[in-house]
């Protein structure tokens, strides 16, 4: 874990740039380890956030616990995960074309009433 917990930790901002150079969607499912690390409220707090960033600027889902200790069974996060990899869509654009390779935000938009749609904020754009 880098530094003392800041959202602009340079692993994990590594970590998302690459995951979505490569268009690598992350899902995250948390749960504490043993020993001091797993119950240590900061470590813990830490963990869930940065694995949540992970997870949402790359269009995935995060899962965790809380701070309680582990879950009794992992089946319903698995279950999730398994309903939406069932209802995922493969979405082609056309980029504004960059004069340098950049990134460009995306934002998604659906008519359909009470829709959640779930994609990262950004893509890679290469001219």
């Amino acid at each position: 874990m880098y530094g003392t917990g800041d959202l602009q930790d340079p692993y994990l901002d590594e970590a998302i740039d690459h995951a979505l150079r490569a268009s690598v969607t992350v899902s995250a499912i948390y749960t504490p380890g043993v020993g001091h690390f797993g119950h240590s409220y900061w470590q813990t707090y830490w963990a869930q956030i940065y694995l949540s960033r992970l997870a949402e600027e790359t269009g995935g889902e995060a899962y965790y616990i809380g701070f309680t200790g582990a879950p009794v069974s992992l089946a319903p996060f698995l279950d999730d995960v398994g309903k939406r990899l069932a209802h995922q869509y493969l979405l082609t654009f056309l980029a504004k074309p960059p004069k340098h390779a950049d990134w460009q935000r995306v934002r998604l938009m659906t008519e359909v009433p009470n829709a959640d749609l779930v994609a990262p904020d950004k893509v890679w754009v290469t001219p």
